[in-house]
């Protein structure tokens, strides 16, 4: 199983910053996480200093944004809906995806609601709801 500590995390993102800029060939993880850097030019400072954002490991973010977490969010998003596990959560982020007429915006809300079911396990001391989790994409997915 992959267990990558925080600043291995760090380095990934870092390193698929710098080879977007320098053209090198990447994986296809990394070109998916290229995408999501993409449309975060607001992390890319923050991306081009591997140094730097290794210094910063436990400083919180001045905007309260942590571009490592941000991204690894939407990574998780991304294979969840890739493998549909939990089951059903490709279906939900897609029909989030149509109702806000955006895909990077689904995306977002499935984030607030993973980083939800992750808070409740954690408070609670249970396994993560995967049910829970899907109920909360399909109720932001069919709201009005």
């Amino acid at each position: 199983m992959f267990n990558p500590s925080q600043a291995d995390v760090r380095r990934f993102f870092c390193d698929v910053y710098r080879k977007q800029r320098t053209g090198e060939a990447m994986e296809a993880i990394e070109v998916l996480t290229g995408q999501w850097i993409d449309l975060h030019p607001e992390f890319h400072a923050a991306l081009s200093d591997v140094d730097a954002a290794l210094r910063q490991m436990t400083e919180t973010p001045a905007d309260g944004t942590n571009p490592f977490l941000h991204l690894s969010m939407h990574l998780s998003v991304s294979e969840q809906c890739s493998i549909d596990q939990p089951a059903g959560v490709r279906q939900a982020v897609e029909l989030l995806a149509r109702r806000l007429d955006s895909l990077h915006d689904a995306h977002h809300a499935a984030m607030d609601s993973l980083g939800r079911m992750v808070w409740e396990s954690q408070r609670s001391g249970r396994p993560p709801d995967g049910q829970a989790y899907i109920d909360d994409l399909r109720r932001r997915a069919t709201q009005d």
